[in-house]
């Protein structure tokens, strides 16, 4: 893995905040792209788009959000004094500190999950901040929520539910169809850890403002917008969830929204089996928008 680690200090709670950064790019770079992971994983994971980011021109920072990898100082899914609003709240601070630091490069943000829900969020009272935004694994989280609350009590709780409509080899199939994606998720120790009971609720409790077309419509109407997913995530609805949050942000006035639906694929689009084709079509779309 070309990178160097850092760290920041929350000024939601005095977190200490690990970041990961790959500055390897020929020439000048294009822009900057700031990743913001998912639920029980960390930044390392994303080397691999890292580097295909890298060889299109783009430097890339990550973190490992509060509660996760190194950030977590030995305590997986304690999320702080300050919770998943730290989280958010450290996304829109990376996010500035990035846009000093790099000076007139664009600056993309990419959240996957989680870290979408917290894109999301950010979004609402920082829209400045970036130049365009990727959301992968995302949802109309509202809807997610009502749905999750209207399963039948028998049903799985948890991360378990969203593989309830998979084979069932490890409990993670509903991440990827490439079943060796799936196992070094599993071997990873700084994935699919034990989520403590009080964290989902707290993904949660942003979506009421999320789904708010009053705030929605103070995203600036000029930010670039890319919402991919794949149509077999639970997540998703089939992609009729996916579709939904596009359309929440045309009508708040955001002019470029694009939504990309990848036939069958699953959770994690980029380590899915069309993972390439993926990579390359957020790389098409982060080239068109940083000229």
């Amino acid at each position: 893995m070309s990178t160097s680690t850092s760290s920041f200090v929350s000024a939601a709670d005095g977190t200490a905040i690990t970041t990961y950064t790959w500055p390897d790019v020929a020439g000048t770079p294009l822009g900057v792209v700031q990743i913001a992971h998912g639920l029980a994983e960390h930044g390392a994971r994303y080397d691999r788009f890292a580097l295909a980011l890298n060889a299109a021109g783009f430097v890339v920072h990550a973190v490992d959000h509060r509660g996760h990898g190194r950030s977590a100082n030995g305590h997986l899914g304690q999320l702080g004094p300050a919770g998943f609003e730290g989280l958010i709240a450290d996304v829109a601070q990376f996010g500035a500190a990035l846009r000093t630091q790099h000076g007139g490069l664009p600056l993309f943000l990419f959240g996957h999950s989680m870290g979408s829900f917290a894109a999301q969020a950010a979004l609402l009272d920082h829209a400045a901040t970036w130049s365009g935004v990727v959301l992968s694994g995302s949802t109309a989280l509202d809807m997610l929520a009502a749905a999750m609350a209207s399963a039948p009590p028998d049903a799985p709780s948890g991360l378990a539910a969203f593989n309830a409509g998979f084979e069932h080899r490890t409990g993670y199939e509903w991440l990827s169809r490439d079943p060796a994606e799936v196992d070094a998720y599993v071997a990873d120790p700084w994935c699919g850890w034990e989520v403590p009971d009080d964290v989902i609720p707290s993904l949660f409790a942003p979506a009421p403002r999320l789904a708010d077309a009053a705030l929605l419509a103070r995203i600036r109407s000029d930010l670039p917008i890319l919402i991919a997913s794949g149509d077999a995530d639970p997540l998703a609805g089939g992609g009729a969830l996916i579709q939904l949050l596009g359309q929440r942000y045309r009508d708040a006035g955001v002019r470029d929204v694009s939504v990309t639906l990848y036939p069958a694929a699953r959770h994690e689009i980029l380590n899915e089996s069309n993972r390439d084709e993926v990579t390359a079509d957020i790389v098409a779309w982060l080239r068109a928008h940083a000229a």
